[in-house]
């Protein structure tokens, strides 16, 4: 294993406590954030609709000082999506940080798409990013701090093909991002976006990097190694500690420098 690959973590004192939400937490890159975050010995409580995947990564974590927990919700759902939240606000009381992971990226043809596809990719990708920050909002104005980290993509600044719908989405997140930090920063509340490149997760791998793929990818990036799920992770405990205090309202990518072929 190369020294790009080998995971490593800084440790952040002021992880230690904090209460975190992390949506689509059950697999790649959600899983790797769990997996952070859990070893910082914060309160780790993941959101999933793949129950058999989230609930191997919590026993694998079992032995951990906090274990996480997990909550099955389906977060197209907006009423089921406040009741996850409120459950777990009851819980916990005040969220400390919520990182909004969960997408899906099928491809599609443009002439196929309908009005109702439309609407579904869109919820999928980008309204439930915004409800969930409108969730944790009181709380985190109650304590006069809190961290909202929503995840991107750069493939629509690449103009991937069959991925209209999705990178329509990845870019309005962007948009939100900037338009939540400023709202909510004199409140303390700081919101960034993390922009992963072409992550390894056993998903992409299943299904779109092909060995050509991989080959055209590290052509493309100024690092020639695959970006792992862990160097996203460690972007991500930065950003939510208190040593990146004064970043807010900013994109911030781990794509290996992908400037393109």
């Amino acid at each position: 294993m190369t020294a790009a690959n080998q995971p490593e973590h800084a440790v952040y004192p002021s992880l230690a406590g904090r209460k975190i939400i992390i949506t689509g937490g059950g697999s790649g890159i959600g899983a790797a954030l769990v997996q952070a975050f859990v070893a910082q010995q914060a309160q780790v409580f993941f959101l999933d609709i793949a129950a058999e995947a989230s609930q191997a990564l919590v026993a694998s974590l079992q032995q951990a000082a906090v274990p996480p927990r997990f909550f099955p919700c389906n977060l197209m759902d907006l009423d089921a999506l406040r009741s996850t939240f409120a459950e777990i606000g009851q819980i916990a009381g005040p969220i400390d940080v919520l990182i909004n992971n969960a997408a899906n990226d099928d491809r599609h043809k443009t002439e196929d798409v309908s009005p109702a596809y439309w609407d579904e990719r869109i919820a999928v990708n980008l309204r439930h990013q915004f409800f969930c920050a409108q969730a944790v909002m009181p709380g985190m104005r109650s304590q006069q701090r809190g961290v909202i980290l929503n995840f991107g993509s750069i493939s629509w600044r690449l103009g991937l093909p069959d991925l209209t719908l999705y990178m329509t989405a990845k870019a309005g997140i962007e948009g939100m991002t900037r338009g939540l930090a400023r709202d909510l920063g004199r409140d303390g509340i700081r919101v960034n976006a993390i922009i992963p490149g072409a992550i390894r997760t056993p998903r992409q791998t299943l299904l779109w990097h092909t060995p050509e793929e991989e080959a055209k990818i590290l052509a493309a990036q100024c690092l020639p190694a695959r970006v792992e799920t862990h160097h996203v992770a460690a972007l991500a405990l930065f950003l939510a500690s208190d040593s990146a205090a004064m970043c807010t309202g900013r994109d911030y990518h781990v794509d290996g420098g992908w400037l393109g072929a």
